[in-house]
């Protein structure tokens, strides 16, 4: 696999316990701490770039988030999220978005079976927190964890293989069920677009060819026609801006945008493009990869020296670079490096 990005400005805000969540500048702000959200990013990120033979320090820094991710489940299968410098776990269990980010990457944690004991943990701390899907009350938790339920459908799990196709059915079940409720006003799963907007679609898309699912992806293609109606301006990728989100019928927020809608939009036209063969959505992932690269609003870059910018605001980029924003980045390099078709027809600009 060609085109894999270097992981160096991830790996200068990770130490030996994780990954230090937010930058003064590009300088890791230690009292920040850590979180259960990025730390699965960035296993997630490690354990691709080791699938394409990507940089060399990824192997090192997987078994550090997986040793991390290891000690944040809590007994009942459930996580921790956030950790002070100090390694003192600062909540008594973690919220949705973490436990479901946990997931996303066990699920990816099971893709490399020559790791034998990470292949184990994965799929042990996989089933000890499956119990806890029924309980989701949010809808990008139930997103995330579709997510690592397709990689662990597809690993060598003989033993899980009805369990997780019972848990894939139970979150689409859900996430149709959201849609249902506004399908006279839009096809959304809820009256506003806030964060991560594609990982909704995404989902429904890849737990569709899964569990060969019509409804979900013809209903995952709908959404994302949807967003691309929102978003997509005149060739441009802009994204929901987090200062007062979109609501049906209200104002649109332009800024401040976040790399985390990139990446998502960048995955969710690759998912379409699996399941229809159509290639205006690796055209609609190359247009939303290359907000990155200046082809935004504000004509800006949002990449420098291996990280990203926390944000696109009204007068250009954040200064920081903190661990969201950088592992989005690479999330959607990766993601594009490993899509064959992509890769091949040199979709990135």
């Amino acid at each position: 696999m060609t085109g894999l990005p270097p992981l160096g400005h991830l790996l200068q805000l990770s130490d030996d316990c994780g990954v230090i969540q937010h930058a003064t500048y590009d300088v890791p702000n230690r009292e920040t701490g850590y979180c259960v959200d990025d730390v699965a990013r960035a296993f997630i990120v490690a354990v691709r770039s080791m699938l394409g033979g990507g940089d060399p320090a990824a192997r090192g820094l997987a078994v550090r988030m997986l040793s991390f991710l290891d000690h944040a489940q809590l007994p009942d299968g459930r996580f921790h999220n956030f950790m002070a410098h100090d390694r003192r776990w600062l909540d008594e269990v973690g919220g949705e978005d973490a436990y479901g980010r946990a997931l996303w990457a066990l699920g990816w944690g099971l893709c490399l079976p020559s790791e034998r004991g990470w292949h184990r943990l994965c799929a042990q701390m996989l089933r000890r927190a499956l119990p806890h899907l029924a309980g989701l009350h949010h809808l990008r938790p139930c997103a995330y964890a579709v997510l690592g339920l397709v990689q662990a459908a597809k690993a060598d799990l003989p033993d899980a293989r009805a369990e997780i196709r019972d848990a894939l059915a139970l979150l689409v079940g859900k996430l149709l069920a959201a849609r249902e409720r506004y399908a006279d006003v839009w096809p959304w799963f809820e009256t506003t677009l806030t964060y991560a907007n594609g990982r909704l679609p995404e989902a429904l898309l890849r737990a569709g060819a899964v569990l060969e699912d019509d409804r979900a992806i013809a209903a995952g293609l709908e959404s994302l026609a949807l967003l691309e109606s929102v978003t997509m301006e005149r060739g441009v990728f802009v994204p929901v801006g987090n200062e007062g989100w979109f609501t049906r019928g209200g104002h649109r927020a332009v800024y401040a945008q976040q790399p985390i809608e990139a990446a998502s939009m960048v995955d969710v036209e690759l998912a379409a493009h699996e399941v229809s063969g159509l290639d205006r959505y690796l055209h609609m992932a190359g247009v939303a990869l290359d907000w990155f690269f200046g082809h935004n609003t504000n004509g800006a870059i949002m990449v420098e020296s291996d990280g990203c910018r926390d944000g696109l605001e009204r007068d250009g980029p954040n200064h920081n670079m903190g661990a969201e924003s950088t592992l989005c980045y690479l999330m959607a390099m990766i993601a594009m490096a490993a899509h064959p078709v992509a890769e091949q027809r040199g979709v990135r600009r």
